[in-house]
């Protein structure tokens, strides 16, 4: 294969899991729908152990690969945005997770390494430039679970040049949203009822976009949704 041909790198924290069929013990996992979104845009997806959060370990990680996926998982832990209560339908909170998961962004976001935020991967990153989250949206009412809807994208945005699209159908599964947004951040895309959905940082001296909701679940359908992944790809390509 020659260097033209090689699949852009592309890393994947893995996701903590008490238990998964077949596996005798606990297990570090990413959801299928994902993973193949990556290998259909051209990359080559890389599942890594979050460990060791110091920003010189996850910097010297990092420069492996050509470009970082965060996905969708668990709530970040209240503390990490300044809350020191929690309410009760935070879940599955894993400190490790977060500290490695927020240090990955950080350092993304810095170095310009190519970065697409899914889900908690945009809560990630909005926390770890020092916005905040709505621990919870309000019930079977008001949250985004189990919910197909459409998303307004802002006109003149990245996220609209990769969906080519200004509305999208959204496949979402949240019950947290963002409420501040973080240093350097801007909106570019809201549900209905308001919720953001898209975040784009224009001075990121790389490629980044964070939506709220899920776009592997119909990429295998749905171009618009595919062409996330496809220009994450197309970005850590041309970084390579």
């Amino acid at each position: 294969m020659t260097a033209s041909q090689t699949r852009p790198l592309i890393a994947v924290p893995a996701r903590f899991a008490a238990s998964t069929s077949a596996l005798r013990y606990a297990a570090e996992v990413n959801a299928r729908a994902l993973i193949e979104a990556v290998w259909r845009a051209g990359g080559e997806p890389a599942t890594i152990h979050p460990a060791d959060s110091t920003a010189t370990h996850v910097a010297s990680r990092l420069a492996r690969f050509d470009g970082l996926l965060l996905p969708g998982g668990g709530d970040l832990a209240p503390y990490r945005y300044g809350e020191t209560e929690v309410h009760e339908a935070v879940y599955d909170v894993d400190d490790e997770q977060d500290g490695f998961d927020l240090e990955l962004a950080r350092q993304a976001l810095d170095s310009g390494v190519p970065l697409l935020a899914v889900c908690r991967g945009m809560q990630v990153v909005n926390v770890a430039l020092g916005g905040t989250l709505h621990q919870d949206m309000g019930g079977p009412e008001r949250e985004h679970r189990q919910v197909v809807h459409p998303v307004a994208i802002r006109r003149g945005s990245l996220l609209e040049r990769v969906t080519g699209a200004e509305k999208v159908e959204a496949s979402c599964f949240h019950h947290q949203r963002v409420d501040r947004t973080g240093a350097g951040l801007t909106v570019t895309a809201r549900a209905a009822d308001d919720t953001v959905e898209g975040l784009e940082m224009p001075a990121a001296p790389g490629w980044f976009v964070a939506v709220q909701w899920h776009p592997e679940d119909t990429a295998h359908e749905d171009p618009a949704q595919q062409g996330l992944f496809d220009a994450l790809v197309r970005a850590a390509r041309d970084r390579h």
